[in-house]
């Protein structure tokens, strides 16, 4: 019996099509086709598919035996070996996840994001683990702590494109004992946070990663070798800094050579120095607030934000060597947000905290197989066709598109 197709009007716009599933299927394809050189024998590479289809995928829970048991396996321990004991560089995969998604996101004014988050974890065995603050769980808590860099263009398109693991000092970077069984390599020294973010953005740099901009939190702008770092190259910044901070300003105090601390320079302020303007849409609409800026000395400015409701200050340590408009650091300051936005959908809908690895290169190998699938996530959300992902997939790409900043 002959059947009526639909005409494409009486479609839904969700509906998928056969050009929807042509197109994401070649993708991953040409995706799995990239990976190929990173391994050495048929196996590892089939692992690999095996391991980045189970990511994508709509299981609840993404880890070795799910995803094993997804891919057809009686057991988890091929995957288990992939993550854990087959020769493979998670550095190699790292700078092809940065590679696919530059091109398809790269813009000049580009934005470089610097963030810690937080990985709940049981035991003292993973590397990296302690009782340390981490302000993704909101507490201090058992945890592992990883650096990430995540990028972002003018469309709103965001990813995940680098990323350290923190390793304490004393409890896990000068305790050799327990590096060697954790796997952590000889070579690896502590190195603080803004020191891994310096690296990550050195990275960029070197690989031609195109940006205008860096942005962080507080423990990232208060961090004066970094800043350093960034001035020296250039690098324009917009950082969150304390209230405390002593800062030289160009003409606002009587001395301009004394130091004075940025609260009591915004308590000089007038009203008619400060203006209204948004720094994104939220869930809740627009984030709107009052801002001033206060000017510094070599580039460097201080922006003042006041919470309309109860009159909150914060406060932002920019350099700002191309003299771009308040509107503009406004606009630079609200996208710090995008990288929370990523580790939502990177831990929603990629796994990227699933993972039951202990070891060092294992922690690596997961979280950049992670960062792929939510790079192949945020590309397919741009591709021409509409409809949902395929079957294997999971949701991140059809639900990314909500809130901008």
């Amino acid at each position: 019996m002959a059947t009526t197709q639909p005409h494409d009007s009486d479609r839904s716009s969700d509906a998928v099509s056969p050009a929807d599933l042509a197109v994401w299927d070649r993708e991953f394809a040409a995706l799995g086709e990239r990976t190929t050189p990173l391994f050495y024998r048929p196996e590892s590479q089939e692992h690999a598919l095996q391991y980045l289809r189970g990511l994508l995928s709509p299981l609840q829970r993404k880890n070795g035996w799910t995803i094993a048991e997804f891919s057809g396996e009686k057991e988890p321990k091929a995957l288990q070996r992939f993550l854990n004991l087959t020769p493979w560089n998670a550095d190699l995969m790292r700078d092809l996840v940065r590679d696919y998604a530059m091109e398809r996101f790269a813009d000049s004014r580009g934005v470089l994001i610097a963030d810690p988050t937080g990985f709940a974890k049981k035991g003292s065995k993973s590397a990296g683990v302690q009782r340390q603050y981490s302000g993704t769980l909101g507490r201090v808590d058992n945890c592992q702590i990883g650096t990430f860099l995540a990028y972002v263009n003018r469309r709103g398109d965001r990813v995940l494109i680098d990323r350290e693991l923190y390793l304490p000092k004393d409890s896990w970077a000068a305790d050799f004992e327990r590096r060697r069984e954790a796997g952590i390599p000889d070579e690896v020294v502590f190195r603080t946070r803004p020191q891994q973010a310096q690296t990550m953005i050195e990275r960029a740099v070197a690989a031609g990663v195109p940006f205008s901009w860096f942005v962080a939190d507080e423990e990232f702008g208060q961090n004066r070798i970094l800043r350093k770092y960034l001035e020296a190259e250039g690098i324009s910044y917009c950082m969150a800094v304390p209230k405390s901070t002593d800062v030289n300003t160009a003409g606002i105090t009587t001395n301009p050579d004394t130091p004075t601390r940025l609260d009591n320079l915004a308590s000089r302020l007038q009203p008619g120095d400060f203006s209204r303007r948004a720094c994104g849409i939220g869930a809740k609409g627009f984030r709107t607030y009052d801002w001033a800026v206060i000017a510094g000395r070599d580039g460097r400015q201080y922006v003042v934000r006041r919470t309309i409701a109860d009159g909150e200050l914060a406060y932002f340590h920019c350099y700002n060597p191309r003299g771009e408009s308040l509107s503009d650091l406004v606009a630079v300051i609200g996208l710090r947000w995008p990288i929370e936005e990523c580790f939502e959908a990177a831990k929603q809908q990629a796994g990227l905290d699933n993972y039951q690895v202990r070891k060092y290169d294992a922690w690596y190998r997961h979280i950049t197989m992670a960062m792929l699938a939510l790079a192949f996530l945020a590309a397919m959300a741009r591709t021409p066709q509409k409809g949902a992902l395929p079957a294997w997939a999971g949701t991140a790409g059809r639900e990314r598109g909500g809130s901008r900043p």
